[in-house]
């Protein structure tokens, strides 16, 4: 028994040494080096926009070689292939296009948000210019999705035919089906998308998320309540795989977990998951709301015991 103790004793010690010796390294990510205001995609996925200075930090993107894409107004874009173990700065420098086919693209995508007819008007004059540009056709289906779904099917088929394998393409077909209400073919191209894209498809994975959440909501109506159940697991799975993937860059999955959690009776994961959101978003403006649910919860949580 005393021997037991004695070796307990040593290895604790030894576990403190190695701690306090050799103290863990906070995870650095890629510092890109490029134009100010350049947008930064990995494999078709946004990750931010460069500052004044040209420059963004990428987290880590997890296992396998990823596609990086760098593109600023008026410059050519630019690929760089992108592994997991790489870290420390990577300088792109871009340079300046007179392609016609992609200066109306690039102000397509800049104006997409603010005037989508405009916007789908220089789509389609990039793939008139340009008929094997794939990226375009998947940005005309994205500003006609709702607007026009058979265009944008269309759109998403002409894409495919120039490169048969892309989850982006794939990606989007879902959120058209998913707009049509026709789920079962919404959740077959999601998951499309997502084998596809190596099991890397932060949008396909909150489609699903969506999916799943809104098939529980119908369940619980129903007091199907093993329905419920299953419904919100997945979705609560599909969320926190968009979070992994898009590394604290989009703050509503933060919202959309968590109010699973809370649905499931889950109250201390939507803690653990509000908390992810003040570590990982520090500045966000929702940073209060989020703090008042966790005050909330953990008063629910008191409650009960």
């Amino acid at each position: 028994m005393k021997m037991k103790f004695y070796i307990f004793i040593v290895c604790a010690f030894l576990i403190a040494f190695t701690v306090a010796a050799f103290p863990q390294k906070r995870v650095q990510g890629v510092n890109l080096q490029t134009e100010p205001n350049a947008t930064v995609w990995i494999d078709g996925v946004k990750r931010g926009v460069t500052d004044s200075s040209g420059k963004l930090e990428i987290k880590p993107v997890g296992a396998g070689i990823r596609s990086l894409q760098v593109r600023a107004f008026g410059f050519k874009q630019v690929e760089k292939k992108l592994t997991a173990a790489q870290r420390g700065a990577i300088k792109i420098d871009l340079v300046k296009t007179s392609n016609q086919a992609e200066l109306a693209f690039q102000e397509a995508e800049k104006l997409v948000d603010d005037d989508k007819s405009k916007a789908i008007e220089l789509y389609k004059k990039a793939v008139s210019l340009q008929p094997n540009y794939a990226e375009a056709y998947v940005g005309l289906a994205r500003a006609l999705t709702e607007y026009d779904n058979d265009a944008a099917h269309s759109a998403i088929a002409s894409a495919r035919k120039i490169r048969p394998i892309y989850p982006e393409a794939s990606a989007v077909e879902g959120r058209i089906y998913r707009s049509d209400n026709e789920i079962d073919k919404a959740i077959e191209s999601f998951d499309r998308a997502v084998r596809e894209g190596k099991g890397f498809q932060p949008e396909a994975h909150t489609g699903l998320g969506l999916i799943f959440q809104n098939e529980a909501e119908g369940a619980s109506a129903a007091n199907d309540f093993n329905d419920e159940k299953y419904y919100y697991g997945e979705a609560a799975k599909s969320f926190e795989k968009a979070i992994d993937q898009l590394s604290a860059t989009e703050p509503v999955l933060y919202m959309l977990l968590g109010a699973v959690y809370e649905k499931m009776e889950e109250k201390k994961k939507a803690i653990a998951v509000y908390q992810r959101f003040l570590r990982d978003l520090p500045v966000s403006d929702e940073r209060s709301v989020v703090e008042s649910f966790i005050v909330q919860l953990k008063k629910q949580i008191a409650g009960t015991q």
